[in-house]
């Protein structure tokens, strides 16, 4: 990746995001991370996020959405049980947040627009077991198509540009690459029902998680 002038970072506070985030501060002169609090089950990971964000220097901001902005997804509503085991006979999973990556990547260009920040780092991956299609290529190149259109920097020709760098590769690969880039893993959650600050070791995103750390040949810690 050539270098890059100024670059912003959705993070999450998990190790995708937490990925993209060591790979901006590698190649960009000046780096910026935003997370959002949205009434999350698991809201451990915004400590995650401010942790990384503290240990690389960077600007990082949280967005605190309204309650109940995001519903009928087990990861804000505490009724809706959270799969375990890999469970769901749904081909999207209960752990869908509706509309989120659109809502997110909307506040990211504004900030980034705002701040003359060139690129918007976001982990998306389409390897993933959730199928959730609000990380899958057409939908960011739809987002970007929108950026270039209905921004004043799109009609300037200095369009802000998404960079998706881990959304073909495996978890596998991520935690390879996160290896690599000396990513801290014990600073990144990526439990969706944790207990207390500890994780279940049971719902789907650990489960992806610990084979990804498996198959990589890497302890977890």
């Amino acid at each position: 990746m050539k270098e890059l002038n100024s670059s912003l970072v959705l993070l999450s506070g998990g190790l995708d995001s937490a990925t993209c985030l060591y790979l901006a501060k590698k190649n960009s002169k000046k780096v910026f991370a935003i997370s959002f609090d949205y009434s999350q089950r698991h809201k451990v990971e915004l400590k995650k996020a401010k942790l990384l964000s503290k240990k690389l220097n960077i600007e990082h901001k949280i967005i605190k959405l309204q309650t109940g902005i995001f519903q009928n997804s087990s990861l804000t509503d505490k009724k809706i049980k959270v799969p375990k085991n890999f469970s769901s006979k749904e081909k999207i999973p209960n752990t869908y947040v509706p509309g989120r990556n659109i809502l997110f990547l909307s506040f990211a260009t504004s900030f980034a627009e705002s701040k003359h920040i060139e690129n918007i780092f976001i982990g998306v991956n389409v390897l993933d077991y959730s199928g959730y299609p609000d990380c899958r290529p057409e939908f960011i190149q739809s987002f970007q198509d929108m950026i270039s259109i209905g921004t004043k920097s799109g009609e300037e020709k200095k369009t802000i540009l998404i960079k998706t760098p881990l959304v073909d590769f495996s978890k596998k690969e991520i935690i390879l690459l996160a290896k690599k880039l000396n990513v801290p893993f014990s600073l990144t959650h990526s439990c969706y029902d944790p207990i207390g600050n500890k994780p279940c070791n049971v719902c789907d995103s650990c489960l992806l998680r610990k084979k990804g750390f498996d198959e990589a040949g890497i302890l977890d810690e």
